[in-house]
């Protein structure tokens, strides 16, 4: 195996061959994708893709050659890297991606009824942590239209989510609690995470692949922000004609 000019090969029976990934869909393949589809107007080479991602070159090399040979991405003249096909990806990854399934979730309750005035106690007491609102609570601070009746928040493991929980004042419970901290996949659900009314929100692309199978109303919200997404978008890419 060896490499030249950011192209990965492996010597097989004397011929050489590009390295793909099986599945551009898998859990650390993601961090390509996302790192793609939220940096939408940039450009990129293999090693600052890798560096960004906190994956190895390799790695990123067989992912990429795989989303070129899916035409999903392409090349430039200047032999950098972005995408063409934005929507279609998004889609597909969203289709592929089970939220309720792929994540570990610990149930909490509180008694607070009101979902602002939980929020506003989010906002003020784990200010300085890390965590993401994800879900229906997500899509409710980016563009209020399912209202959520319970709340969803990754942070990075369990230790962490005990912490956060006694922050918060809220119980852990043997049922389906109406606070769910959810324990990731992976890491890069954080990546591209944003600040809302001093609450923080992952990424528009990872809070769409999360609503998109999620049951209770979650692919009506699903495409409510993708609607936000596509005007986005469009005035990104010339004419928004890569976006649909």
């Amino acid at each position: 195996m060896f490499a030249d000019n950011e192209r990965l090969y492996i010597i097989a029976n004397g011929i050489f061959v590009m390295r793909l990934v099986h599945n551009v869909f898998e859990p650390k393949a993601s961090r390509v994708l996302r790192c793609l589809l939220v940096n939408i107007d940039r450009e990129w080479t293999i090693r600052e893709i890798a560096k960004e991602t906190s994956i190895s070159v390799g790695y990123t090399h067989a992912v990429v050659s795989t989303l070129l040979k899916l035409r999903y991405i392409n090349r430039n003249d200047k032999h950098k890297l972005a995408v063409i096909n934005p929507a279609t990806l998004l889609k597909r990854w969203a289709a592929f991606h089970q939220y309720d399934y792929i994540n570990s979730f610990l149930e909490y309750y509180t008694f607070e009824k009101e979902l602002d005035v939980f929020l506003t106690k989010i906002e003020k007491k784990i200010a300085n942590e890390k965590y993401a609102l994800t879900s229906l609570t997500g899509a409710w601070l980016v563009s209020p239209y399912v209202r959520p009746i319970d709340i969803h928040f990754y942070v990075e493991n369990k230790n962490r989510a005990k912490e956060l929980a006694k922050l918060l004042n809220i119980k852990p419970t043997a049922g389906v609690g109406n606070v769910r901290i959810v324990i990731p996949y992976d890491k890069g659900v954080f990546y591209g995470l944003k600040s809302i009314r001093g609450i923080k929100v992952v990424s528009n692309v990872q809070l769409f692949v999360d609503l998109f199978n999620y049951p209770a109303r979650g692919e009506e919200a699903a495409q409510n922000l993708y609607n936000i997404m596509e005007k986005e978008w469009s005035q990104v890419l010339i004419g928004g004609s890569n976006v649909r």
